[in-house]
């Protein structure tokens, strides 16, 4: 669907070429709710505003449905333009106009339907987006989280193929943050809407991603499925947003359990085994012994998850056949000591 090679981005700054992306590959499927993680200065915003060449690479190719966007200019700008729908952090909307107008907005700028048409467009999206009741208001009388649903309404009123969100959510509270994300995840399973978003926040990315790519410094360090990636970090720019989102202190945690009997092992359980008591029964089976020292449950989006770290004291031999047996069911063990 979106396919990004070799992506450089340069700004011009005081007569040198500051360079704000470095070589960037990225492969975005049809249908599915892509991320990209980073902190501030990373360069998130650059890439996701290439997407509709609102900043143009300075080297390299972007591909959307196979067709090289790169060299568009004049109609066929318009065209992708209306194809790539965008939300933004702080809602953009035009304060003179009504709920209504701003989402016919795009659709009067395109000048393909009539009024009529226009209006049935606007009462549909008004629905989807449940502001019905809001039609004739204006931006100043909406809360944040209303201008948001405003602002995702305007961005599909051409049907386009992608939504971009740069920071959709960053200016709202953690309830009204829910809510813009259950409703971009209710788009993207009922209109087969591929969505890509940025932000720096982890809750984000775990609540709806499929897919995410941790950004730093003007390169993607890390990529894969959202289980994976935070679940298991390996660069450390990921292991940082871990351990920010989870408020872990590791040399305080191993500071705090050198003194704990035992192996000390992480463990990781993704799926039905979350809910199930393997560890109990292991326990009961090879007469060994565990205890809790710190975890948790949640969901990676669709995906019951979780990640222990526990103590296991015992025989060496029945504790390796428990572990034996837990990676035999797919449990992941890292042994910490």
């Amino acid at each position: 669907m979106i396919q990004l090679e070799q992506i450089h981005k340069s700004y011009r700054v005081d007569g040198r070429d500051i360079p704000a992306l470095k070589g960037i590959d990225l492969n975005i499927a049809a249908g599915e709710i892509f991320g990209i993680i980073g902190h501030s200065g990373a360069g998130k915003s650059t890439l996701i505003r290439l997407l509709n060449l609102l900043e143009r690479p300075s080297a390299g190719q972007i591909r959307i449905d196979g067709d090289d966007i790169t060299a568009l200019d004049g109609a066929g700008l318009r065209s992708l333009r209306q194809q790539v729908g965008m939300i933004f952090q702080h809602f953009n909307l035009l304060g003179s106009k009504t709920v209504a107008r701003n989402i016919a907005f795009p659709l009067e700028i395109a000048g393909q339907l009539g009024r009529a048409a226009i209006d049935a467009r606007v009462d549909e999206l008004l629905e989807l987006v449940g502001l019905t009741e809001h039609k004739h208001k204006y931006p100043a009388q909406l809360s944040g989280g209303q201008k948001q649903r405003v602002g995702i309404a305007r961005a599909l009123a051409n049907r386009p193929k992608v939504l971009l969100c740069d920071e959709a959510t960053s200016a709202l509270d953690p309830q009204t943050t829910q809510s813009v994300l259950q409703l971009l995840a209710k788009i993207n399973r009922e209109l087969n809407l591929t969505i890509v978003l940025i932000t720096h926040e982890m809750d984000v990315i775990r609540s709806i991603c499929d897919r995410v790519a941790v950004i730093d410094g003007g390169k993607i360090v890390e990529m894969g499925p959202v289980t994976q990636v935070f679940l298991h970090p390996r660069h450390a720019t990921t292991q940082r947003f871990v351990s920010e989102a989870e408020h872990i202190d590791e040399a305080a945690q191993a500071d705090a359990f050198a003194h704990v009997p035992g192996k000390i092992v992480r463990m990781t359980f993704i799926g039905e085994t979350t809910f199930e008591g393997f560890l109990g029964n292991a326990a009961r089976e090879f007469n060994i012994d565990f205890s809790i020292l710190s975890g948790r449950i949640e969901r990676i989006k669709d995906t019951p998850c979780g990640q222990m770290l526990l103590a296991f004291t015992g025989e060496e031999a029945a504790v390796a056949a428990a572990f034996a047996q837990f990676r035999s069911r797919g449990i992941d063990i890292e042994e910490l000591r």
